[in-house]
């Protein structure tokens, strides 16, 4: 039987008890900025010699995707021994209806089927599944949830924007190029993008100063701005908007950041990321291998987004590692990656294909007593 985890509430929840400067709250437009502080461990979970055997589980149901990750603890980390990816588009629609639909409804609780089967085969002892942007907003999230636990057996938590951004860095964090400046570390996700400014001159996990999780994602918006792809000018007025919408809800922490300098470090885990490096490569198809840890040149990912935004659909659908079914999304993300490098204009960009699943298996490992 799975064990689902929970995490306890100062991890999901507002952060408590903390005083100064890190403490910010977001204003009115969609940003939300505070003190991040990870959960309290476990209290009463000692090393136990079976304990490095069990296999663990996170899945990760965003916006517009279904994920799942079955690692088994080993001396540098973990070891994954099975994964699980799907293009659910769970917030089609949302903007316009409040709800989740009713096809994106079966959609995502058929990959969640899989990985409920998966889970059974692999025998996992302990599972932390995860949902985030969509089902925050959906005013019929809760009602998804439990039909998702009535026929899936998997336990969601609806988790916050705060503990969206802790588990995101805690999963890539060890991609961040060495150095002594500021680094800013971002999460592009369907139906949301969170910012992170980290202090990583610490030891273990990097100390999180600021953050902002912007309402815009890839999906909520694209479906903000819906333009003719066929017309040029079209297409170009849209993208003018989007980062237009993008800049505005970055610019609480904009006016917070610290003054750009030659050293800082800019790190990114999402599809966004990971797709316009693989066209940096000229990939013919995904590699992780060679995208996860790679270091690119801002001024190249700036190039192909404007490459991107001015590319009619159909082209967008026949280059290698986009497709059909990212082609319309991409656009939306090129324009949240320019904002990012507007307010953080760092000269390379680490590339994570990494994230909040990773941060949910080293969570349990790490409060289920599993020495790394």
């Amino acid at each position: 039987m799975v064990q689902h985890s929970r995490p306890s509430p100062q991890s999901s929840g507002p952060a408590g008890g903390v005083s100064g400067k890190g403490v910010r709250s977001g204003q009115g437009n969609g940003s939300k900025a505070a003190a991040l502080t990870p959960p309290a461990k476990s209290r009463g979970l000692s090393p136990h010699p079976l304990r490095g055997r069990r296999s663990y589980a996170a899945i990760d149901l965003g916006t517009n995707n279904c994920r799942l990750l079955i690692a088994k603890p080993s001396a540098d980390g973990f070891i994954v021994i099975d994964a699980f990816s799907r293009i659910v588009r769970l917030g089609e629609g949302l903007a316009a209806s409040g709800r989740i639909s009713d096809a994106a409804i079966e959609r995502a609780i058929s990959a969640l089927s899989v990985c409920a089967d998966k889970l059974r085969r692999r025998h996992v002892t302990l599972a932390r599944s995860v949902a985030t942007e969509a089902c925050r907003r959906a005013s019929n999230g809760a009602e998804f949830i439990q039909r998702v636990y009535r026929e899936t057996g998997i336990a969601l938590d609806i988790i916050s924007a705060q503990e969206e951004a802790r588990l995101a860095v805690l999963g890539c964090h060890a991609l961040l190029e060495p150095g002594d400046g500021p680094a800013l570390i971002f999460d592009i996700g369907g139906g949301s993008t969170e910012l992170v400014l980290v202090d990583a001159n610490c030891q273990g996990a990097p100390h999180i100063v600021d953050w902002v999780s912007a309402p815009w994602g890839v999906v909520s918006l694209t479906e903000s701005e819906p333009f003719d792809h066929a017309d040029p000018a079209d297409r170009l007025a849209a993208y003018g908007r989007m980062r237009a919408r993008v800049a505005e809800a970055f610019a609480p922490l904009a006016r917070r950041l610290p003054d750009a300098r030659a050293d800082i470090r800019l790190l990114g885990t999402s599809g966004t990321v990971t797709t316009l490096a693989s066209l940096h490569l000229d990939l013919p198809r995904y590699d992780r291998q060679a995208i996860d840890g790679l270091i690119v040149p801002s001024t190249s990912m700036r190039s192909i987004s404007a490459r991107l935004s001015s590319m009619p659909l159909s082209e967008r659908q026949k280059l290698p590692c986009i497709g059909t079914e990212r082609a319309d999304l991409v656009v939306a993300g090129c324009a949240i990656l320019e904002s990012i490098l507007d307010i953080w204009p760092a000269e390379r960009l680490g590339v994570a294909d990494r994230g909040i699943r990773e941060g949910i298996l080293r969570g349990l490992m790490d409060r289920d007593g599993v020495k790394m």
